[in-house]
C-alpha cells in the first residue's frame, strides 16, 4: 500500500493511504470535524470531501465558520432544488443554478408557469430527497459524449460548448439529475439542514433580452434553522419596508408606463422630501468650500469620444440623436461637464483646489429586468462632485471627503457603515491604466486618510475601477442591511485625456490630481434607502407633514385653522383634516400616513387655546399650549433628530 503525505493548515502532517478522501482525513483527525466538514481545500483548489487524493497535498477541511463553505453548501441545496422539480416536471430543462450571497437560484424552461403551490410542492419532495440521504456523485464525461447526450437541450450544448474542458465533470442527485458542474458539492443530501424556496420570477438565459425567457426560482440556505429563522423574519421586515410599496401608500412617487420604465416622478410630498435632501446638500457644499455648477444634460457624442465613454460605456448609453451641426448624447456622467469648466480657463496652483459640485441628472441604459423602484432606474440625480487639486493637497481632500462622508451618514440618522478600498493588481494584468507612482500616490493619500480619522477599511485587491483606486463607504440600515452609498474614486486618465493643466510654483504646467466624489450616490437610491431604513416613517425634519391638525366636531374648525396658520407662520409643514368623521377614524389616517404629529382639538383646546397633542410612535402626549408645541419641533428639526 503506497502512502500520501497530507499537510494540514497548521504544518503538521499525516501519512495515508493513496486514493483517501479528505473526508477520510477529517475523520482520523476528528469524528466532530468529520461530522461538520462541508468541502475541503486541497492545494488551494476547493474540492469534494469525497474526491480521492492521489499524489502528497496541502488539505484544510472547511466547516460553516468558513464563508466559503456556505457557497458549496448554497450550491448543493441549488442542485437539490432541481433533482425536485425534474422529480415532479420531468419535462423541465435546467438553466444554471449558482449560489448568491442571500441563497440561490436555479433557472428552468418550462411551458407551464411555477405557481405558488408549485413551490410548495417542491419545497415539499426536496425535503424527501434530502432524508434519502443521497450522494453528491461526480462524474467525467467527455465532451463530445456530453455533446451528444444534451442534443435536444440547447441551453446545456451552449454551456458545454462554451464551457467545458475536452473531459468534464457532471454531478448526480438521484436517479432523475445530471447536471453539467464544476462543483464542489457537499458529500451527501443529509448534510443540507435548512433551506427554504422563496418565489419565482421570470429571467432571461445568459441575462439577455433577445435570448428565451426562462423561470427562475429563488431560494435561500443555512447552516441551522435559526439562522434561516433570523434571515427569513428580516425578509419580512424588509417587505413591511419595501420603498416601492410605500411610496404608493404615501402618494412619494411613481413609474408611469406612459413615460416609460426606470424614469421616476415625485410626487408633492416626495418632492419635498426631495427638496429637503437636496437643500441640505446643497447648503453643505457651499459650507465645505464647493463652487456649485450646472451642466446641461445634453452634449455633443464628442465629448464623450474625448472622455472616452463612447468607447468603453457605450452599451449603458443611450442612443445618439441627430441634430443640425452633429450627433448629440445624453449625458452618463457629469464628470466631462466639469472637467469642461476647469479647462476653461488656465488655472494656477494658487487656485487649488478646485471643488465643483453638481446635483446634475443622468441617463443610463439599464434593463428592463433589473430596474428595481428608485434604487435602479434610467434616469437619476447624482451629487456629484469634482476635486482638481495638487499632490501636496490630496491628503486633505480625501480626509474632507471621507468626513463629509460620514457626516452625511449622520445627519440622516445612520451610525454603523463599512469602508473598502479598492486597489489594483500592481500592473500584473495590464488592465489598469496609469502608471505605478500614481497608484502607489493615490492609495497611499486613501490610506493615509483613513488612518488619520479613524476608519477601519477593508482592503479589496485587484477590484480597483481600470482608471484608479477608490474608497467605498456603505451604510447599515435598521435592520442590517448593508448599502452602498459614498464612493471617492481616483482617476488618471480623464485629466490626461483632456490635457488638464495647472501651473506649479515652478512655473511650469503640470497635471492635477482628480477625485470623483459622490455621497448620495444618487439622490432617488438614497430617497429608496431612507424609505426603507425609516419605513416610511421619516424624521419630523424630512417628514413631508409633520403635524395635522384633527378637530373634533365642525364647531371647533375656525380654531383649528387658527393653529393651522400658526404653525405653517412658523415654518412648519402641516395640514388640517376637517372631514366630518369622528376623531379615532382621522387619528387612524394619519398614523397610516406616517404624520409624526396629530393635534387633536376639541371644545376643551379651543377655550384653553392649547392642542391635544398625539405621537405616532408613543402616542397620547398630553394638553400643550400651540407656542410650546412649536418650540418642541423646531429644536427637533434644527437637532436632525432621528426619532421624536
Amino acid at each position: 500500500m503506497s502512502l500520501i503525505t497530507v499537510t494540514l493548515p497548521d504544518g503538521s502532517q499525516k501519512f495515508v493511504p493513496a486514493g483517501s478522501s479528505p473526508l477520510d482525513v477529517a475523520a482520523s483527525i476528528s469524528p466532530r470535524l468529520a461530522e461538520a466538514a462541508i468541502v475541503a481545500r486541497v492545494n488551494g483548489e476547493l474540492r469534494d470531501l469525497t474526491r480521492p487524493l492521489e499524489t502528497d497535498a496541502a488539505v484544510e477541511i472547511l466547516t460553516s465558520k468558513n464563508p466559503e463553505a456556505l457557497e458549496v453548501y448554497r450550491h448543493s441545496t441549488a442542485h437539490l432544488l432541481a433533482a425536485a422539480v425534474l422529480e415532479l416536471f420531468p419535462e423541465t430543462q435546467l438553466g444554471i443554478g449558482p449560489p448568491t450571497d442571500a441563497g440561490f437560484f436555479y433557472d428552468f424552461q418550462r411551458e407551464t408557469p411555477f405557481t405558488p403551490e408549485d413551490l410548495e410542492k417542491i419545497e415539499e419532495r426536496m425535503r424527501e430527497i434530502q432524508a434519502r440521504d443521497l450522494p453528491y456523485e461526480r462524474v467525467m464525461t467527455p465532451k463530445h459524449a456530453g455533446l451528444e447526450k444534451y442534443a435536444d437541450q440547447a441551453m446545456k450544448i451552449e454551456l458545454i460548448t462554451e464551457k467545458a474542458d475536452e473531459v468534464f465533470s457532471e454531478y448526480t442527485l438521484g436517479p432523475h439529475f445530471i447536471d453539467f458542474c464544476r462543483g464542489p458539492h457537499v458529500p451527501s443530501t443529509s448534510r443540507l439542514k435548512a433551506f427554504k424556496l422563496l418565489s419565482v420570477a421570470g429571467a432571461y438565459w445568459k441575462g439577455d433580452e433577445k435570448n428565451q425567457q426562462l423561470q427562475r426560482i429563488y431560494g435561500t440556505a443555512f447552516f441551522t434553522k435559526k439562522e434561516l429563522d433570523e434571515y427569513l423574519h428580516k425578509l419580512e421586515e424588509a417587505k413591511k419596508r419595501d420603498h416601492r410599496k410605500l411610496g404608493r401608500e404615501l402618494d412619494l412617487f411613481s413609474i408611469q408606463e406612459l413615460a416609460g420604465p426606470g424614469l421616476i416622478f415625485f410626487h408633492p410630498k416626495g418632492g419635498t422630501v426631495r427638496k429637503l435632501l437636496e437643500d441640505w446638500m446643497r447648503n453643505q457644499y457651499v459650507a465645505r468650500g464647493y463652487s456649485l455648477v450646472y451642466t446641461p444634460h445634453i452634449a455633443r457624442i464628442d465629448l464623450y469620444k474625448t472622455s472616452g465613454h463612447a468607447n468603453f460605456y457605450s452599451e449603458n448609453m443611450f442612443s445618439r440623436m441627430e441634430l443640425d451641426d452633429a450627433e448629440y448624447q445624453l449625458k452618463p456622467m457629469n464628470c466631462p461637464g466639469h472637467i469642461l469648466i476647469y479647462a476653461d480657463r488656465q488655472r494656477s496652483y494658487r487656485d487649488l483646489p478646485v471643488r465643483l459640485g453638481e446635483l446634475g441628472t443622468v441617463y443610463r441604459y439599464e434593463r428592463s429586468g433589473v430596474m428595481h423602484g428608485l434604487l435602479r432606474v434610467r434616469g437619476f440625480t447624482q451629487d456629484d462632485a469634482h476635486i482638481f487639486c495638487t499632490p501636496e493637497q490630496i491628503v486633505d481632500e480625501v480626509v474632507s471627503c471621507l468626513e463629509f462622508a460620514v457626516d452625511t451618514l449622520n445627519a440622516f440618522g445612520f451610525d454603523r457603515y463599512e469602508a473598502e478600498l479598492s486597489t489594483w493588481d500592481g500592473g500584473a494584468s495590464g488592465k489598469y491604466d496609469g502608471e505605478p507612482e500614481q497608484w502607489t500616490l493615490a492609495e497611499n493619500a486613501l490610506r493615509e486618510a483613513t488612518e488619520r480619522i479613524g476608519m477601519n477599511v477593508k482592503v479589496m485587491a485587484d477590484e480597483a475601477a481600470f482608471y484608479g483606486p477608490k474608497i467605498d463607504v456603505k451604510l447599515v440600515d435598521a435592520i442590517g442591511r448593508l448599502w452602498q452609498l459614498s464612493t471617492v474614486q481616483f482617476d488618471f486618465t480623464l485629466p490626461r485625456r483632456f490635457g488638464l493643466k495647472y501651473i506649479a510654483e515652478d512655473g511650469q504646467a503640470h497635471q492635477p490630481l482628480m477625485v470623483h466624489r459622490a455621497l448620495f450616490g444618487s439622490v432617488e437610491r438614497f430617497f429608496g434607502i431612507l424609505v426603507e431604513h425609516y419605513a416610511g416613517a421619516f424624521p419630523v425634519w424630512l417628514a413631508p407633514v409633520q403635524a395635522v391638525v384633527l378637530p373634533i366636531t365642525d364647531k371647533q374648525n375656525a380654531y383649528a385653522l387658527e393653529v393651522l396658520g400658526k404653525l405653517k407662520d412658523a415654518g412648519l409643514r402641516v395640514e388640517i383634516d376637517d372631514r366630518s368623521e369622528k376623531v379615532n377614524f382621522k387619528i387612524r389616517e394619519a398614523q397610516l400616513q406616517k404624520i409624526p404629529y396629530m393635534l387633536v382639538v376639541g371644545g376643551r383646546e379651543a377655550e384653553a387655546g392649547q392642542v391635544s397633542v398625539r405621537n405616532r410612535r408613543h402616542g397620547d402626549q398630553g394638553v400643550e399650549s400651540v407656542d410650546a408645541f412649536i418650540a418642541r419641533v423646531q429644536e427637533q428639526v434644527a437637532a436632525h433628530t432621528p426619532f421624536e
